[in-house]
């Protein structure tokens, strides 16, 4: 089994949603969610990046919701702004949810702050896991949470997710939309950008609006990196990229992870998961004809978003691999997708 290392997921969300149960969530038995220690096991889940996110305090994720996006088109409003001193709160009891994993089972899971971490955990058969946050809230103006995160094993942070921060702003849920939706990156954004490149720390673009990208592109002097995003030839929602902007990430180095969303896969912005494998496919060719196939992986959103049918969970992994080798992609490209990109890519950011 070829080993995948993945761009994003929101474990940790659903663990903080339900801590009096994250042992049964963590360990198996519940049987629910897309991601568990077993599964991952099945799935050949190597590591990936575990992202810290701060739910808005309204339900902006209602039923009703999501029952709207899978009739587009549709324009929902972005939650208020989050103040950092909530924000740090939930964001430490996430970091503790991923420290917790690790001490539950040290002989599976490893959070890794190096480049060299990664390369021993996936030798030896751990689940090489990256402290990521999806959204600056925590972060204060002043940027010393910021060093104190990074302190902890903070090695990855976007500036958004999609609600506006002190630091710029995100994409709404649109259907149809491009990601021009607003003013890009404040001062204070402009700041974070520069003392994250001073950290090496990676600048995850996914859910950033396209102004802000391009000031962060002008500003960066590291590889341009969408975790978990898909290409809006494809399928024209406010959260994927344009041919342009898959264009300057390949001429930066970066990389983009495949979104597994379904709304963010089906031309038709759906949100069902009836649905077959073919958009993932047809997205990677897109993505790997502008990026070139040394710049594109993974990036499920496991636990955070609707998943093809044929997916489901991460026990799903082979088969979007086997899906690849039926397309006529070659051994090593596969590899190279579903692991090797990943790290090449960090090894280039965080110079260590």
């Amino acid at each position: 089994m070829i080993p995948v290392f993945d761009g994003h997921n929101d474990i940790l969300y659903r663990l903080n949603a339900t801590p009096d149960r994250r042992r049964e969530i963590w360990l198996g038995d519940d049987g629910k969610g897309q991601l568990d220690l077993p599964r991952m096991k099945a799935g050949g889940f190597a590591g990936g990046f575990f992202a810290i996110y701060i739910p808005s305090p309204s339900d902006f994720d209602a039923p009703a919701m999501l029952a709207a996006m899978d009739n587009p088109p549709y324009d929902f409003p972005l939650p208020d702004l989050i103040d950092h001193h909530a924000a740090q709160t939930v964001a430490l009891a996430q970091i503790g949810h991923l420290m917790w994993m690790e001490r539950t089972a040290p002989a599976d899971f490893r959070i890794c702050r190096t480049t060299a971490e990664l390369h021993a955990a996936m030798a030896t058969g751990q689940i090489a896991a990256i402290m990521h946050m999806e959204g600056a809230e925590p972060i204060d103006p002043d940027l010393d949470a910021l060093h104190a995160f990074h302190a902890v094993g903070l090695r990855s942070i976007g500036p958004v997710w999609s609600r506006p921060t002190i630091f710029g702003n995100g994409v709404p849920f649109r259907f149809p939309s491009t990601g021009d939706t607003g003013p890009g990156l404040t001062e204070a954004g402009k700041r974070l950008i520069r003392e994250c490149n001073a950290l090496k720390m990676m600048i995850d673009l996914s859910h950033l609006n396209e102004a802000g990208f391009n000031d962060v592109a002008a500003l960066s002097d590291a590889p341009l990196v969408a975790t978990h995003s898909n290409a809006h030839a494809i399928c024209p929602t406010s959260r994927n990229l344009t041919d342009r902007q898959l264009a300057m990430i390949r001429d930066s180095g970066g990389m983009v992870g495949l979104n597994f969303a379904t709304c963010f896969l089906r031309p038709d912005g759906r949100e069902s998961a009836d649905m077959s494998m073919d958009p993932m496919l047809h997205h990677l060719d897109h993505m790997i004809s502008y990026l070139g196939e040394d710049h594109v992986g993974l990036g499920s959103d496991f636990d955070g978003a609707t998943m093809p049918q044929d997916i489901k969970d991460v026990a799903g992994l082979p088969k979007l691999l086997t899906a690849m080798k039926d397309r006529g992609y070659p051994d090593a490209l596969i590899r190279k997708l579903a692991h090797e990109n990943w790290l090449s890519l960090l090894g280039r950011t965080w110079a260590a």
